[in-house]
């Protein structure tokens, strides 16, 4: 029985360290996370400031490509909540190990400041997916301070700065 329950031990620690989902490898630098998540999804939620999502304008979009045919697919608030959360979620992109910097440097994972700024990041698309989901655009439109001043903090120590990391 002991034997039995030393292999089932062991069996189940070797199993545990392994979820079959290959670690990420980064596919672009940081500067393309940015530009490709954080950018358009922060002006959907800046949007927000002069456009109700109750009441989005008519869509005026034609021709028979992708963006015609799927741009109408989300609409009102849940445009807005799927912004906050691709801006929330894309904090653990940019902290995937081995992601670059659009000048060849590797982004500053290791520094103090970078871990704050990635919380604030965090933080400020939580207080907008909180008014999100309350269909409340007063207080969405002053969350938008909180993703300007994420944004601002971060862009004031890491963008076009000399020799640091450089983003968007």
């Amino acid at each position: 029985m002991r034997l039995a329950t030393i292999a089932l031990v062991s069996l189940l620690t070797a199993c545990a360290g392994t979820s079959g989902i290959p670690e990420a490898e980064p596919m672009g630098s940081l500067a393309q996370v940015m530009r490709g998540i954080l950018f358009p999804n922060s002006n959907i939620l800046f949007d927000v400031q002069s456009v109700d999502p109750a009441n989005p304008p008519e869509d005026n979009t034609s021709g028979g490509g992708a963006t015609a045919t799927f741009s109408g697919i989300y609409s009102g608030w849940q445009v807005v909540e799927n912004a906050a959360i691709a801006l929330g979620e894309s904090a653990a992109l940019i902290n995937v190990p081995g992601r670059m910097c659009e000048n060849g440097r590797p982004v500053p994972l290791g520094q103090d400041n970078w871990a704050v700024f990635t919380q604030e990041l965090i933080d400020a698309a939580d207080v907008m997916l909180t008014a999100a989901r309350a269909n409340d655009q007063a207080a969405a439109s002053d969350a938008t301070n909180d993703v300007a001043e994420a944004c601002l903090n971060c862009h004031l120590e890491y963008r076009d700065v000399g020799e640091r990391c450089v983003a968007p």
